[in-house]
Formats: structure tokens, sequence, C-alpha cells
């Protein structure tokens, strides 16, 4: 992969191809495929936010550029990739991403993934409102264009503001695991929710009647 001077990706990757050209807007929002030039800042922000990820330790600028390089770039041409990563941007300026990861394409289902830029996630309001039009976004992605019958997540018990998100997006909460996770020392709950399209789309014809 040719880069620049800085060590960044000098082309755009394609699109996921199972998507279709999928591009969808929500106000001045917008969810569309992830770009390899979105590798840098998503690593700073998933530096500066470990208590909220799987992720252990900080990624160097080598770990995240192999890993779009050998992990997310690969998975453009195929009809039923592992993973879809998707790009929230708010008047074309990058804000967050996430998408759907661990694809079960026999049971069509998926897990969600969402991040927000830090210096957003502080305003508690703003992360409710665009975690809710990332989902909204998301979940036309996952039951329209992929067809997929379940999503579902688990949110860290700790970030309530979070959880209350998800749930007025439409997530149904399925349980709790009990002390599943250390956060700075501390055991921290993992809640365990999901959405069916069936679900989906009764709450769109309700929107629409």
């Amino acid at each position: 992969m040719k880069t620049s001077k800085q060590g960044l990706p000098e082309e755009v990757a394609g699109e996921y191809s199972c998507l279709k050209g999928f591009r969808e807007k929500q106000m001045a929002y917008e969810l569309c495929s992830i770009r390899m030039e979105d590798s840098i800042p998503i690593m700073g922000w998933r530096n500066k936010q470990l208590n909220v990820l799987r992720q252990k330790k900080p990624l160097t600028q080598e770990d995240q550029l192999t890993y779009f390089e050998k992990i997310v770039q690969p998975q453009f041409p195929k009809e039923k990739p592992d993973q879809i990563l998707l790009r929230f941007t708010h008047r074309n300026d990058l804000i967050g991403y996430g998408g759907l990861v661990h694809l079960n394409w026999d049971d069509r289902r998926g897990e969600v993934s969402f991040l927000l830029e830090p210096e957003r996630g502080q305003d508690l309001k703003l992360y409710e409102k665009e975690c809710k039009i990332f989902m909204n976004l998301l979940m036309k992605c996952a039951f329209i264009t992929l067809n997929l019958n379940k999503i579902s997540t688990e949110a860290y018990a700790h970030r309530g503001f979070h959880v209350r998100a998800l749930e007025s997006s439409g997530f149904t909460r399925e349980g709790v695991l009990r002390e599943q996770t250390l956060v700075q020392g501390d055991w921290t709950d993992a809640v365990i929710a999901s959405c069916l399209k069936s679900e989906y789309l009764d709450r769109v014809k309700s929107r629409q009647e």
C-alpha cells in the first residue's frame, strides 16, 4: 500500500460490495463504509477511551495501519464479510465509527460496535442524541440492506447514558453479565441488549402512520 509522507494511506479503500453503495443520511449526519484514511483518527479515539473498550493497551500507528491493511481492507470485496465498519460523519466531518462485528450469516445476526469522538462524548446529551442517530442509521443498514434478523450489543453498566441511548433506540435488554470486566480497578456489569428486524419494521411502520 502506498502511503504519504505522514505514513497515511494515499488511496481511499473501496466500499463493502455487500452494502451495494449504502450511504444513509439523517439531518446533517451520514453513515457509509469506512475509509483507510480514517484509521489514524480512530486510533487516537480508541487510545483515549480504553475504559469503554475491550482493547487493553494503546495502539501504535504501525498497529493501526497494519490492522486496516490486513484485516479491514480484505473484507471489502467479500459477499459475506466477517465484519463491516462504518464511518459516522456530521457535515462531512468524521465524528465516530462503528458497525457490525462477529457476523454470523447463517443465523443472520451480528454484534454492534460504536465509538464517538472523545470530546463529543463528554457532552452526555449530545452523546445520547448522536448514539441514537447512529443506531437508527445502522439498523437500516443491518435490517434492510443486509437483511439480518438480529443485532445485539454488550454495554458496560457504568456508562448508564450509553445504555439509555441504546434502549431508547429500540434495543431490548436481554440480561446482565455480573462483574463482567475490570474498569479502572473496579468490577462492572455488562448489559446485553438486542433488536430484531421485526421490531425495527414495526417502529418504522408506526412512525409512518
